[in-house]
């Protein structure tokens, strides 16, 4: 066997295991956010089937293929189970397997797979309740700090970035707080903001407002999709979160583009 074949092989042997990987994070993070959306601790207790309350067993909790096999309905009670479980599992799964493919294996690999993962658990919760839960933005920041002196970046690099948090999330406070003058009403949830100060830590300036441009975008498509009338509130969170990983995975390129037409 060539180098080249051997290395082929290893890739496709990491890419399998980040997916396997991936969709049992996807089961995990889906309880998670399901017991954290109903106050309940997530540490504690076997999964259960939230319609009869029966602890699932192994052959229950194999993501996908559990829901497929059972043909997506409880072993013990026979409810239905949400199609929800299956598709998270395979977004994660394909969350994973994005991030090994762009980032390699590194240390910005795993903190930006922690930095995803936490963007996928708050998704989750802030479509059931809209509520951020402050665990998942401080587990991202932790894990910025952490790579911090690892990502090869120089300390203007890593200010740059601690700067875009503190003007992403005080500038949009600021308009936040001026709008919800003007229409006498919340305009934009405290989770939010303190999310895009989290992303300004991951992206810097400039992958921070194409997040920002993109997720005024996805937010529409969400409140259409939500039958959500004008004026009404609706979860920002996951529009967010789903804008700031298509940046952290894909936006490198155009983030480069675009600083060479600034003659950066």
């Amino acid at each position: 066997m060539t180098f080249t074949e051997l290395g082929r092989t290893l890739m496709i042997y990491s890419g399998v295991l980040a997916v396997i990987l991936g969709a049992c994070m996807g089961s995990f993070l889906n309880c998670t956010a399901w017991r954290i959306a109903r106050d309940e601790d997530f540490t504690k207790g076997r999964s259960r089937c939230p319609k009869c309350g029966h602890d699932l067993g192994a052959l229950d909790l194999v993501p996908v293929l559990s829901w497929v096999f059972l043909r997506g309905r409880c072993r013990y009670c026979g409810e239905k189970v949400s199609v929800r479980y299956p598709l998270t599992e395979l977004l994660c799964a394909a969350l994973t397997l994005a991030c090994l493919l762009r980032f390699g294996f590194t240390i910005i690999a795993a903190r930006n797979l922690v930095f995803l993962m936490c963007l996928f658990c708050l998704s989750l919760v802030d479509l059931d309740v809209q509520i951020i839960p402050d665990g998942c933005l401080i587990i991202a920041a932790l894990a910025w700090l952490a790579a911090a002196p690892f990502s090869g970046a120089g300390w203007g690099d890593v200010l740059r970035c601690v700067g875009a948090g503190l003007v992403f999330g005080g500038g949009i406070l600021c308009v936040s707080l001026v709008m919800d003058k003007i229409l006498q009403k919340d305009t934009l949830g405290g989770g939010d903001i303190k999310l895009l100060a989290v992303v300004g830590l991951y992206l810097g300036f400039v992958g921070t407002l194409m997040a920002l441009l993109l997720a005024c975008v996805l937010g529409l498509l969400l409140a259409a999709a939500m039958k959500k009338k004008a004026g009404q509130a609706f979860p920002f969170g996951p529009a967010i979160a789903a804008a700031a990983a298509l940046v952290l995975l894909y936006g490198g390129g155009v983030i480069r583009w675009y600083l060479g037409l600034l003659g950066y």
